[in-house]
């Protein structure tokens, strides 16, 4: 039985949460493109803390789901075929 497979609620949990996180940014980013200043008009050049969290999340997001993914990559020991002279 392959590593994958044994943890599958793990990995399941996890691309759930790189999804959340994902979500997280997107919500950010929306925030920052849609920030207002004091008059109700759009700024651009304000809510720039919005636009840092929304590139930090989707860094983090993308290295945890490298992460995640490598599982489907790992050797598993228990499959291997041991031949002997």
């Amino acid at each position: 039985m392959s590593y994958a497979k044994k943890n599958s609620a793990k990995i399941a949990a996890s691309i759930i949460g790189v999804v959340l996180i994902l979500l997280l940014a997107m919500w950010q980013f929306y925030l920052f493109v849609t920030f207002k200043d004091q008059n109700g008009l759009l700024d651009v050049q304000g809510g720039t803390n919005h636009l840092w969290w929304a590139i930090a999340m989707a860094l983090f997001a993308c290295l945890a789901s490298f992460f995640v993914f490598s599982v489907f990559v790992q050797h598993d020991t228990d499959d291997d075929l041991h031949i002997t002279s």
